[in-house]
């Protein structure tokens, strides 16, 4: 799939011109991310900036393959310690290695090809230091059964709790779980946020 195409197009309905608010209702009752954090698949960079603002003393990372998306990321005035960069999440470069203490995933984890998810998993592992921990906001249920489903069945591409566990549980441990109260709307009851810590090495997926 062509992401720059698609955000040339302005195909994007994954694009609410805000940040999650599940992620807004993580910042406003846990508090700031503190130390450096990555953003993956972050287009323009809403997240990322919910996150700088939270914290002047964070580092945010936004990485996007698409050009056009880190394009008008930039147009947006900074908040904070934000960077957004190049970057292809199935080849991390050494910089964004062992680096961070959290990755926010939103979005991006359900828009891969199902087969690529044990790959994800992997790029995670690379990113975080020691103990660093996975902010996730999880589609269970992207569709319901009168939505118009897209040839191919997505993206996005659902996820149960079962494959979740089974994909993350040699690396990570589950700390936090919860089904957020905010959402955007048609998003209701379909997300799941989950805090993962990265505490062991092990093959993703095992």
């Amino acid at each position: 799939m062509n992401w720059d195409e698609l955000y040339q197009s302005k195909d994007t309905p994954w694009e609410k011109g805000a940040a999650a608010p599940p992620l807004l209702e993580w910042l406003r009752k846990r508090g700031p991310l503190q130390g450096e954090v990555l953003v993956p698949g972050c287009g323009y960079g809403h997240d990322v900036r919910a996150i700088a603002a939270a914290s002047s003393e964070s580092v945010v990372v936004g990485i996007d393959i698409a050009a056009t998306a880190l394009k008008e990321a930039l147009k947006y005035p900074g908040v904070g310690r934000e960077v957004f960069q190049s970057a292809d999440i199935f080849a991390l470069p050494e910089l964004l290695q062992n680096r961070f203490d959290w990755v926010v995933e939103h979005t991006c984890f359900c828009a891969i090809q199902p087969e690529r998810r044990v790959d994800y998993v992997k790029m995670v592992v690379s990113a975080l230091k020691p103990n660093g921990s996975l902010l996730a906001i999880f589609f269970l249920n992207p569709w319901d059964a009168e939505d118009e489903i897209p040839e191919g069945g997505g993206p996005p591409f659902g996820v149960t709790k079962e494959e979740l566990d089974k994909l993350f549980k040699s690396q990570f441990d589950l700390i936090e779980e919860f089904r957020p109260t905010i959402s955007y709307p048609g998003r209701e009851g379909r997300e799941i946020v989950r805090r993962l810590q990265k505490t062991r090495v092990g093959p993703a997926g095992a």
